[in-house]
């Protein structure tokens, strides 16, 4: 006997019920600091269970007042009902209020504390999860832990107390009435055990098709000028349609069951209440009680059916609540990055200011988690003032390679590092620090595509720079060449750029993106094919104004363009999954396309 109880402790340690446990920390880590209002809100639970009770003698009082013609004491008994019913409405008012309070609460901080940490993840472990997925955990699911805060400890003991002090009124008023109480408690539980399983199914099946709905919903909206372009939108309801419908056959799945359920427990309930009340007319008939304590205790047990039929239903809605939680800890647990070199970062940039920051990519290593490599023993280098460019097919490690040097992702061998623009990273007294994720802060990025931000021009740009003024903005535009037609708005700088950069042209947007990277005035800029939609003139002027800007800048440009190649100080080619430099001939015969 002893050795099948431990196995059967040793299972559940190991099974569901361990894993419900680190959730439930998981959750009381921010529901602790609200412990105050939770205290408040089970103290006002348990007054007003007090006062139910209270009113519930007084019922009786009045009743059997009532009956036996005592007139005298109507009133007085009447206007004390009437007082507790208003003593009761007045604290639920309360309890409501603090019930919302500490749901908007633990939903603000909670949403906060897992939007910085989703940033802060290691970006190629959160590339494994879909936008709308992020976006259905951050929202449903941070939402469904915050108003179910209340369902774990405040309402189990608020509860717990409102069954025994009423189940100790019927034992003391009249001790046979307690059997009616137990009679509906074997099928509770029963169906409890069988509604814990189908709940976490169905938890489980609803949150993965939350996700698959709300990621197909961005997508959709996001490519919306796609799907027109390819005349796919018959496509696309249809889609929606297919999705719509196995969401509501799962939720019908789990109605019927939750409908049978019902079903069962309120004919349980109804025949307990009908034996109460056949008991109760016996008892008043055979003069064991008066009526007013039989309609007494007929409340009661309704009070105490519905208790137990609270205290059991905590269960899924313990299971609901963990399940939430374990899907936001999937992500939280998932690597984050390393910013403890903040310091060291900042010093090394306060010392290099005037003489600028250089970068040094050192015989790197890179594969992707399939095993594909990218780079092998690669090396790069960049000093201030200069436009190094980067060049190679495509899908040879380009934005790999900007990726590296953004600390987005980790080489397994090899390291990037920054070094102090007046000497080579070679020099024996050369000042380097390795690359992290806080050294990000001394690079301006500019992808290829659009970048841009709902808002102002003057928003987007102060972004990056929050006291930049307007003749800042306008001087880091005249250098991207995007000025010209800026200036010529009804609103300029304060022109409205609508979602993902709509009322400006791709070759606008980008040089809006460049300006913005030049207005925060980095040590290094990257710019990612982000001069793809320009012309080849405007290419130039704009790349020959980061040259001229007497700001000690280092400028890395990966680009699939020629005529780049003749403004740049010195190309490097992917090349057998190495950077290799190439010479003015090489240069100069790519330029012109042979």
């Amino acid at each position: 006997m002893k050795k099948k109880l431990l196995f059967i402790i040793g299972r559940i340690k190991a099974g569901r019920l361990q894993e419900m446990w680190r959730q439930t920390l998981w959750i009381y880590q921010y529901a602790k600091h609200y412990w105050l209002v939770m205290v408040f809100y089970t103290l006002l639970g348990m007054v007003s269970t007090v006062i139910a009770l209270l009113t519930s003698l007084v019922s009786r009082d009045l009743v059997d007042i009532i009956t036996g013609h005592e007139a005298g004491e109507v009133f007085r008994t009447f206007a004390m009902m009437i007082l507790l019913n208003v003593v009761t409405t007045f604290l639920n008012q309360i309890s409501g209020y603090a019930s919302s309070y500490l749901s908007m609460k633990v939903d603000a901080e909670i949403k906060s504390d897992i939007f910085s940490k989703i940033l802060i993840t290691d970006w190629e472990s959160l590339t494994n999860y879909h936008t709308g997925d992020l976006l259905t955990r951050w929202g449903s699911d941070a939402s469904n832990i915050s108003s179910g805060v209340l369902n774990f400890v405040p309402n189990a003991i608020i509860y717990s107390f409102r069954f025994i002090s009423a189940f100790a009124m019927v034992i003391y008023y009249d001790a046979s009435f307690a059997i009616f109480a137990f009679l509906g408690m074997p099928v509770s539980l029963i169906l409890s055990k069988t509604l814990l399983n189908r709940m976490v199914n169905n938890n489980e099946r609803s949150a993965k098709m939350g996700a698959k709905m709300s990621g197909f919903n961005q997508e959709a909206f996001s490519n919306i000028q796609t799907i027109k372009a390819f005349d796919l939108i018959r496509l696309y309801v249809e889609r929606l349609k297919q999705l719509q419908k196995e969401y509501i056959s799962m939720r019908l799945d789990f109605q019927k069951m939750s409908m049978g359920t019902s079903l069962l427990l309120s004919t349980v309930g109804l025949a307990v209440s009908y034996a109460s009340y056949g008991w109760g007319i016996y008892r008043v008939w055979s003069g064991g009680i008066s009526y007013g304590t039989m309609t007494m205790f007929l409340g009661l047990s309704g009070t105490l059916t519905g208790t137990l039929h609270n205290l059991t239903s905590l269960i899924p809605g313990a299971i609901s609540l963990t399940t939430s939680a374990g899907r936001l800890m999937d992500i939280i647990e998932m690597p984050q990055e390393d910013y403890s070199r903040a310091d060291e970062t900042d010093a090394f940039s306060r010392a290099h200011e005037t003489d600028g920051i250089g970068l040094f990519v050192n015989s790197v290593d890179y594969a992707y988690k399939t095993g594909t490599d990218v780079f092998r023993h690669a090396s790069l280098e960049a000093r201030p003032h200069e436009v190094v460019a980067l060049v190679g097919p495509s899908g040879e490690g380009k934005t790999t390679m900007i990726r590296l040097i953004l600390s987005l992702v980790r080489p397994q061998d090899g390291g990037v590092f920054l070094h102090d623009g007046s000497r080579l990273p070679q020099d024996a007294d050369a000042d380097i620090i390795p690359l992290t994720p806080a050294a990000r802060r001394l690079f301006s990025y500019v992808p290829q595509g659009n970048t841009m931000f709902s808002g102002t021009i003057a928003e987007n740009m102060r972004n990056v720079k929050t006291d930049a003024s307007d003749e800042e903005i306008i001087d880091a535009l005249k250098a991207a060449c995007a000025w010209d037609f800026i200036k010529k708005l009804p609103d300029g700088i304060h022109s409205e750029i609508k979602e993902r950069g709509g009322g400006f042209s791709e070759g606008q947007a980008q040089r809006l993106s460049i300006a913005r990277a030049l207005l925060r005035r980095s040590p290094i800029l990257l710019l990612d094919e982000a001069t793809s939609a320009l012309d080849v003139a405007t290419e130039r002027a704009v790349l020959h104004n980061i040259m001229q800007d007497e700001y000690p800048r280092t400028c890395i440009v990966t680009t699939h363009r020629p005529s780049v190649l003749l403004v740049c100080s010195r190309v490097y080619a992917i090349r057998g999954k190495q950077c290799v430099v190439l010479g003015r001939e090489e240069i100069d015969q790519m330029a012109r396309g042979e």
